[in-house]
């Protein structure tokens, strides 16, 4: 049997954590992960803006499939340098300002790089009283107070502040012996770690693939881009590792992988879960199925745009997302378990050879049988 190498995938997902990479500032991760590919020897290129295409050579590349994970993450951009020596931000990507007050952040300004803190307008009780419970929720009601000597405008323009900067949210991960693992930003760099910790075990044991597998790490999924730029027309089938929502009313837990049926975007592909379902059971693997209303995945831009491939989700489950997540190392493994049987599986179809055929070999979906009528 072979063995996934658990202190690999967490040590990964804690050196990810520690790299600043919301929605374009993602150069620095970009960097981080090419030089783990080329640590595995594992040939990659990189698009314009540093969208990462990596292949794990099959028996055949007439066709191919894809696993794909996003590395950027929420944050923030300074909007405007504020008279009273601190600033206003608004937020990359969609997360509440209730999550974003007292977080230790750091700026990159234009000549350096600082620290600070996201506050309330109201933040002390001793000054405000009551009216520190009773202010709004919303990023208008926040300011990010800078750790430096800045008073005024002009002092904070002299630091090199201005708007435009990023603001990378601090991850704060906490890892329980019980396998917990509490942190910020888990959407994604848990997603990545685990495909890390798949190319390194696929390496490490000289598995044999039954056709190309690109791996794809993509740099504005908070944002809405998603994998579009990297998807090019040899991908028949693509997986993206994502986070599962946990909470109520939801099937998601964090002790075992999800298999979403469907997004906001529309359903996931009928066959691919149906076969990611089955490897579930055969591997005893636990897993659930879920849908989510209000999510988008790295898979949405790519159907939006036209592309005719087969599209599933499978996410590790979190609680608490877009905010201080949280999740179990077990959800992980398992996630990583059917990702691992999902590469080494056959084709779901080989008709997707393809992009244009006949009606032969094409597949069904179960129906009722047609009722006979007598007249």
């Amino acid at each position: 049997m072979i063995k996934i190498d658990a202190c690999y995938l967490q040590n990964q997902l804690l050196s990810l954590l520690q790299i600043p990479s919301p929605s374009g500032y993602t150069d620095q991760i970009v960097h981080y992960v090419c030089k783990e590919l080329e640590a595995l020897n594992i040939p990659y290129n990189v698009t314009r803006r540093g969208a990462i295409r990596a292949t794990l050579q099959g028996t055949t590349d007439s066709f191919d499939r894809a696993i794909c994970v996003h590395l950027d993450t929420l944050g923030a951009m300074v909007s405007r340098l504020k008279s009273n020596g601190r600033l206003s931000v608004r937020p990359i990507g969609t997360w509440s300002s209730r999550f974003a007050e007292g977080a230790r952040v750091t700026i990159f300004a234009d000549n350096d790089k600082y620290r600070g803190t996201l506050l309330p307008l109201k933040a002390s009780g001793h000054v405000y009283g009551q009216k520190i419970d009773t202010q709004k929720v919303a990023w208008d009601h926040i300011e990010l107070r800078v750790d430096a000597d800045c008073n005024n405008r002009s002092d904070l323009e002299t630091c090199g502040f201005a708007p435009g900067n990023f603001v990378a949210v601090d991850p704060c991960p906490e890892i329980d012996e019980n396998g917990y693992i509490n942190s910020r930003h888990l959407d994604n760099k848990a997603g990545t770690a685990i495909l890390l910790s798949v190319a390194k075990t696929i390496q490490d044991n000289t598995i044999k693939l039954p056709m190309d597998c690109h791996l794809l790490f993509t740099i504005n999924e908070e944002i809405g881009i998603g994998a579009t730029e990297v998807l090019y027309s040899d991908i028949t089938e693509m997986i993206v590792i994502d986070s599962a929502m946990v909470a109520p009313k939801q099937r998601s837990n964090e002790h075992s992988t999800t298999l979403v049926m469907m997004d906001q975007a529309g359903p996931f592909d009928y066959h691919l879960n149906k076969k990611l379902a089955t490897l579930c059971k055969n591997a005893q693997i636990p897993f659930e199925r879920d849908l989510f209303e209000y999510y988008r995945s790295d898979s949405a831009s790519a159907i939006e745009a036209g592309s005719d491939i087969r599209t599933a989700l499978v996410g590790f489950g979190v609680d608490g997302s877009h905010g201080y997540e949280r999740t179990h190392i077990s959800s992980l493994k398992h996630t990583e378990k059917l990702i691992l049987t999902y590469i080494q599986s056959d084709p779901t179809f080989k008709r997707d050879e393809n992009k244009m055929g006949s009606i032969s070999g094409f597949p069904h979906q179960p129906t009722r049988d047609p009722i006979n009528i007598e007249t």
